[in-house]
């Protein structure tokens, strides 16, 4: 029986060595920020960064642009799960983003975006169609007593490429 695209995705991010080495090239500062992806499913990824010293602020805080490459990253594995090994190849893009801060980000925070099923839904909508889909992704960030300190709202645009 062949694996599916889905489940060959999240072995390699379950995998810490292979992960670290996509991090070590393709996303080089999260790697630094030490992400970690601690769950991923169909419908749903949760990504963990810790405080420390490299992405700190002078406020004794997570800097604001680690916590937003920590939620992107929550929203952005469930897009690179739902469009892996597809045919026709889709591309992905940031082209919006909002966020509300509302507590101090200190400890380990997590970040947890459960639109897994709206973004397998536009994914697959460029798949058959050919044109442009945008997906709004929201990812919340919960601090390790479960408060929120973040939330983040990235809009998506997917595009299957042209044979």
């Amino acid at each position: 029986m062949k694996e599916s695209s889905t489940e060959a995705f999240r072995r390699l991010v379950a995998s810490p060595a292979k992960f670290r080495l996509f991090m070590l090239s393709k996303l080089p500062m999260a790697f630094m920020a030490d992400l970690k992806v601690s769950s991923l499913t169909v419908g749903r990824a949760s990504v963990t960064i810790p405080y420390k010293y490299l992405n700190k602020n002078p406020f004794n805080s997570i800097y604001f642009a680690c916590l937003s490459m920590a939620a992107e990253l929550s929203t952005g594995v469930l897009c690179m799960m739902h469009v892996y090994q597809s045919d026709p190849a889709v591309s992905m893009l940031v082209v919006h983003m909002e966020a509300d801060f509302t507590k101090k980000a200190v400890g380990k925070i997590t970040f947890t975006c459960e639109d897994g099923k709206s973004i397998q839904e536009a994914a697959d909508q460029t798949k058959a169609t050919g044109e442009g889909v945008t997906v709004v992704a929201i990812s919340r960030g919960v601090d390790e007593q479960g408060e929120q300190v973040a939330e983040f709202r990235f809009t998506w645009s997917l595009k299957a490429k042209k044979k």
